[in-house]
């Protein structure tokens, strides 16, 4: 009995958070979930404050460093083959990509979600429609749509969104579209019609909170996927602009001292690594607070 009513009281204790915020407590049950949580809010905090932790401006030259480019004692992590402090770069280039994967994850949902919707709700020649686009987009390599979109528009942070948006929108298309026409035949959906609500309200309002789970997930892993990419534009020489720290850039800008000066190459790789890592694990601690749900 009284087990029972210490577990009423922490349920109305709790009951004045909102949802996000206690959702975000159950992350504590899931140790893969922490992790990941802790390697995105280190690399969050770093871009976040690149200002204050850096120690020199990325771009600045330490001509006294030339030909020293070991770690030192003025340079943790030492200096690239233009005398430039890794471990600045490093903390600028962090806020250049938790700059532009966000906004592009995000601009690829808001496109997919909307063509989802539509296809999975309507059905008949719309969703033949969508579905055979997305087809279309689909069949390319992504790494060629990259480059082509980036060769033809320039290097840019915008071109990039661009890009990454033209290319994700189709796969969130498929699975919002699967999730709709599961939801679509729910009684909330039938009462919601009976109500007389519109089209819009239905999708938006009822069919797409109730897919929140799987795009939450999903949307984790594809912040993933979108900092590989972003890595892999820069190493391409179709990231962002020099002199811009950019992490896959530092990487074409050194590679060719991997034989000497490994360190000038291997530390924004490993920044990549641990970033994609991070989002992985926390899609997979989000995944298991939502199946135990």
């Amino acid at each position: 009995m009284v087990a029972r009513v210490n577990e009423t009281r922490t349920r109305k204790a709790g009951s004045g958070l909102p949802v996000w915020v206690r959702r975000i407590g159950l992350l504590r049950e899931s140790p893969v979930g922490m992790i990941g949580a802790a390697l995105v809010g280190f690399w969050v905090l770093m871009a976040l404050f690149a200002p204050w932790l850096a120690p020199y401006p990325p771009n600045a030259n330490d001509f006294a460093a030339q030909g020293k480019w070991l770690p030192s004692a003025a340079h943790w992590l030492g200096t690239d083959n233009q005398a430039r402090d890794i471990l600045s770069r490093v903390i600028w280039g962090s806020r250049t990509v938790l700059t532009v994967a966000p906004i592009a994850v995000a601009s690829a949902y808001l496109v997919g979600c909307v063509m989802g919707l539509l296809a999975g709700y309507y059905r008949g020649w719309v969703d033949g429609l969508v579905s055979r686009l997305s087809d279309i987009i689909l069949s390319f390599p992504v790494i060629i749509l990259y480059m082509i979109i980036i060769a033809n528009f320039g290097p840019s942070a915008f071109n990039i969104i661009i890009a990454v948006t033209f290319t994700a929108a189709p796969q969130i298309t498929r699975i919002v579209r699967g999730l709709t026409l599961e939801l679509r035949e729910r009684d909330y959906v039938a009462a919601a019609k009976m109500r007389g609500e519109g089209a819009w309200y239905i999708m938006l309002v009822e069919i797409l909170p109730n897919a929140r789970g799987p795009l939450i997930v999903d949307a984790c892993l594809r912040m993933g996927y979108t900092t590989i990419a972003i890595g892999v534009l820069g190493f391409l020489g179709l990231g962002l602009p020099p002199p811009d720290p950019d992490w896959g850039g530092m990487v074409r800008e050194t590679y060719v001292w991997m034989s000497t000066y490994p360190h000038m190459a291997i530390i924004p790789c490993l920044a990549i690594s641990s970033l994609v890592v991070g989002f992985n694990m926390l899609s997979d601690g989000i995944r298991e607070i939502g199946l135990r749900d």
